[in-house]
């Protein structure tokens, strides 16, 4: 791990139950495997603008309510498990930014 800044990633689905979870631990191994620093937050749609100001990153699987301060990387391609490097990519790039 370098000495940057922890980075935020937020995983949010509609509930923040299902299918973030899946999403969520997807994320973590992610990170884990590639020594990225960084944390994740599972939460709900509704509460992401309440860590707005912190989050580098949001990943979600559902419909984006507004525009975020963070990049958005959309995550469906976790739950059906097609063409998932390309997600995996994505996320990889932004934290390592």
């Amino acid at each position: 791990m370098s000495n940057k800044k922890e980075k935020i990633v937020l995983v949010a689905c509609g509930t923040g139950i299902a299918t973030s979870t899946v999403v969520y631990e997807r994320v973590q191994k992610l990170i884990k495997d590639n020594n990225l620093n960084a944390r994740v937050i599972q939460c709900k749609i509704s509460e992401v603008s309440g860590y707005e100001d912190q989050a580098d990153l949001l990943v979600t699987t559902t419909i984006t309510p507004k525009q975020y301060k963070m990049p958005v990387v959309k995550a469906m391609n976790y739950l059906t498990n097609i063409n998932t490097k390309k997600i995996d990519d994505s996320i990889i790039s932004i934290l390592k930014s």
